[in-house]
């Protein structure tokens, strides 16, 4: 099988980290980020995830992908409950992390940002949709500041490091992504707990942090 996959990309991490949990293997395809050609051909849109299967056919959409995987063998992995509090901290840090990590993400040394004209494609989409990159830097310190205070708060709902609720859930899905991007971020002060589930979400999961590129 082969995942076509962006590196920078929160959705396809959920589903790379699937992959990864149950120890399967799969081909990374990293398309170029001004490639519309082949998720078009593939599913007739430009977005990814996109998985294509033995037999050829391509399935999107990330959450899609976890549980046609999760679910293909042996037993599911995905059982756990949800937290409510978990999607409202959620909630209110999509409502601004953005603002931080999108320039980041553009000037990081990502393979689907191979040229520079990729690279272009997603600066220029992006600033369009949330502002002048290098405006939005200068107010980096403030934001760093906010998601470091929201992290504090997060540390709170961190049951075990291996799974936020105690159990393997679909919040682990949404959390362990966004917490990957963050590592994109220098200067975030990282509580205890929660720097322990990211690390060990890593791990498990098999997918980089990316401390290694951090601005």
């Amino acid at each position: 099988m082969k995942l076509y996959i962006y590196e920078h990309c929160p959705f396809c991490v959920k589903a790379r980290m699937i992959f990864g949990l149950k120890n399967l293997p799969v081909e990374l395809v990293v398309m170029l980020n001004d490639d519309e050609e082949t998720p078009k051909r593939l599913v007739g849109q430009k977005m990814a995830p996109i998985l294509q299967k033995q037999d050829g056919s391509a399935m999107p959409e990330s959450m899609d992908i976890v549980h046609y995987i999760d679910r293909r063998e042996d037993e599911p992995l995905i059982t756990g409950a949800l937290n409510p509090a978990i999607a409202d901290w959620l909630r209110h840090m999509n409502s601004y992390v953005n603002k931080l990590l999108l320039p980041r993400i553009a000037d990081a040394p990502f393979a689907e940002f191979a040229t520079p004209e990729a690279r272009d494609y997603f600066r220029n989409k992006k600033q369009a949709s949330i502002g002048n990159f290098t405006e939005l830097k200068s107010h980096a310190p403030g934001l760093i500041k906010n998601v470091s205070g929201d992290l504090r708060q997060l540390d709170k709902l961190i049951v075990q490091p291996n799974a936020v609720n105690g159990e393997l859930s679909e919040d682990d899905f949404n959390l362990f992504p966004l917490l990957r991007s963050l590592t994109l971020v220098a200067g975030i002060d990282w509580p205890a707990r929660v720097a322990e589930y990211r690390d060990n979400m890593a791990k498990q999961t098999q997918v980089n942090l990316l401390s290694s590129i951090a601005q």
